[in-house]
């Protein structure tokens, strides 16, 4: 079984009486993908942004590779990769120069083109984030994040608002990055893309881990439960029939 690469134990965030996150508690292996799923307002990004060192934690521990989040915030952040739901660049620069900006940032020495061209935005090098597509944008935040060649990734919301072959180049893009090594925690409202893509998800709801499990193992508890689908369901979905349709290479 593989290492666990992230450690949560008990972690709470309150903000005066309000407790937005209520001792939550779990682990994540070392390449895996991990969801965290939940309706709006059930503690996700606030988990994430206590994870990531970018929000104080009230009580609990978080520990990535080996480092308590709360008592060294600066090495944890050396060492993970932060997409969030929206990213600001400097509007004035190309891709490649934020991507050497980040370097800087970081220490590294990433070669700039080759991340633009794991994100497949090689041929767009010396424009600007302002000009890039929905899609485009998304995937330039993703080579930002693989830049200081970090053990574990953020991704919070990835493929909102993205359209059918450009939500199925993301998802091919995690699988990579996966394939590599580099560990995975994502949030999404997308249970098809949460099935699709993750080894295992915890589900939240006001501010607790309610369940959590493999995806398949998810759905039998709920089948063993006794539920019976209101309707059947198709060996394929209407995005299926749109990306057969329209193709899967991306509008950019």
């Amino acid at each position: 079984m593989a290492e666990a690469l992230l450690e949560i134990k008990n972690l709470r965030k309150s903000y005066g009486d309000f407790e937005a996150v209520k001792g939550v508690s779990f682990s994540v292996k070392k390449g895996e993908v991990f969801g965290i799923l939940g309706p709006n307002g059930a503690g996700k990004t606030t988990t994430l942004e206590m994870i990531e060192g970018m929000r104080p934690i009230t009580s609990g521990t978080a520990v990535i590779d080996g480092l308590d989040v709360a008592k060294q915030p600066y090495a944890v952040k050396e060492r993970i990769g932060i997409q969030l739901q929206a990213s600001a660049f400097f509007p004035n620069l190309s891709l490649v120069e934020l991507l050497d900006l980040f370097n800087d940032l970081y220490a590294e020495s990433s070669d700039p083109m080759q991340l633009l061209k794991e994100v497949e935005l090689a041929e767009k090098a010396r424009s600007m984030v302002k000009d890039l597509s929905g899609g485009q944008k998304q995937r330039f935040s993703i080579a930002t994040t693989l830049v200081n060649k970090p053990v574990a990734i953020f991704l919070d919301e990835p493929t909102t608002g993205l359209d059918p072959q450009a939500r199925r180049n993301l998802w091919d893009l995690v699988a990579q990055i996966k394939k590599k090594g580099t560990t995975v925690i994502l949030t999404t409202h997308y249970m098809e893309e949460a099935q699709v893509l993750c080894d295992r998800i915890a589900i939240m709801d006001q501010g607790k881990i309610i369940a959590e499990g493999t995806p398949t193992a998810l759905i039998n508890q709920l089948l063993g439960r006794g539920f019976k689908p209101k309707r059947t369901v198709a060996p394929a979905t209407l995005e299926d029939v749109f990306i057969d349709l329209t193709g899967k290479a991306l509008r950019d």
